[in-house]
């Protein structure tokens, strides 16, 4: 049996050691590669093709969610586990919307995270206790219409007047990021355009528009 080639994609190097350290004692893992940023594991994803991709979310420069995001536009067979110390909405839901396999946090004990990966290696589907019941949650809560962080920023800007262009430059990610922020929008506000979206969210109270 092959060994699973893993890729890790974190930005500290503690802890690309002490993952590295845990998977090559065991011998069904190979870790083929280590990332600083999310720019640097595309780079090798395509020169090592790994199984799965141990991912942080929250990188400088290219971040864990825009890399998951262009993996999936290239069609990558590789499977990104999430492996990150954040369980918010505004990271767990556009990490999953995006492609990601699993979510597991950094705290996971040694055996959960070894079965987490060879599970993603199988496709299957791997949610750390936290997030399952964050997103039980959010199914059962009346308020899906409720947007992230980010998206209330993409939203204003657009407010404002901005291209999907413009609020790219001024949040610091890319035009796809934004688009693919738009559409979420979109969705939690059940409507089909920009116009739309931020008269709803005015109307709902989510905007406010700007004095003077």
């Amino acid at each position: 049996m092959n060994a699973i080639r893993v890729l890790i994609a974190d930005d500290h190097p503690i802890v690309r050691d002490g993952l590295r350290g845990m998977l090559t004692a065991e011998p069904d893992f190979e870790v083929v590669g280590e990332a600083g940023d999310g720019a640097e594991a595309l780079a090798l994803v395509e020169s090592l093709a790994p199984d799965v991709i141990l991912m942080d979310l929250r990188m400088p420069g290219v971040g864990g969610l825009e890399a998951i995001q262009t993996l999936a536009q290239r069609h990558s067979p590789a499977r990104v586990l999430v492996l990150t110390t954040y369980d918010s909405d505004r990271d767990v839901l556009p990490a999953l919307g995006a492609g990601a396999t699993g979510y597991l946090l950094k705290d996971a004990p040694r055996p959960v995270l070894l079965q987490a990966i060879r599970a993603a290696a199988r496709g299957e589907t791997v949610l750390a206790p936290s997030v399952v019941t964050r997103l039980v949650t959010d199914l059962r809560s009346p308020t899906q219409e409720q947007l992230s962080e980010r998206e209330l920023e993409v939203l204003t800007l657009i407010a404002q007047g901005e291209t999907n262009r413009g609020a790219a430059t001024r949040l610091f990610i890319s035009e796809a990021t934004v688009k693919t922020h738009l559409l979420h929008i979109y969705a939690k506000l059940d409507v089909g355009d920009r116009a739309a979206a931020v008269a709803t969210a005015y109307e709902r109270g989510l905007l406010r528009p700007r004095s003077g």
